[in-house]
């Protein structure tokens, strides 16, 4: 139970930095290098390493390191999908180099791990419809006290 809760705290610290982060990009201020910022410190937060480190490490290095540190795969799949919005806010700051890094990061997470990024949408819709798939199938888990269905 408390490996659960514990897990549940990292996942809702990185949620709220990434609905912070789509604010901070679509609202009144559109900031996509301040929303780019809260990504990092949502992705440090949740897999409790030092950000700057592990997001300056080529693409296959950063899934090795999540993989040796033991870091949990739906834990990876948020990460992953967060980099790929990331890359889109990098983009549009015109740091290209830098956003192109961030998809190669997220494209080695979701291929080491197994997850499907859905490219075929705009990040931001990709983010969206992935939080609402995902919020779905929690309730739906957590309904059945926990048994997968």
């Amino acid at each position: 139970m408390f490996e659960q809760d514990y897990l549940m705290r990292m996942i809702l610290q990185l949620v709220a930095a990434i609905r912070q982060s789509m604010e901070k990009a679509g609202g009144e201020d559109h900031d996509p290098a301040a929303a780019a910022e809260l990504i990092e410190a949502g992705i440090a937060s949740a897999t409790e390493l030092d950000g700057s480190v592990l997001l300056s490490l080529a693409p296959g290095s950063i899934a090795s390191i999540l993989q040796v540190t033991g870091t949990d795969p739906h834990v990876v799949e948020y990460v992953g999908r967060s980099l790929l919005l990331e890359s889109s806010y990098l983009h549009e700051t015109g740091s290209n180099d830098k956003a192109d890094l961030r998809a190669q990061q997220a494209r080695a997470l979701a291929h080491s791990y197994g997850f499907d990024l859905d490219e075929t949408d705009k990040p931001k819709q990709m983010m969206c419809n992935f939080l609402e798939r995902d919020a779905l199938s929690s309730e739906k888990n957590s309904s059945n006290d926990g048994i997968p269905s």
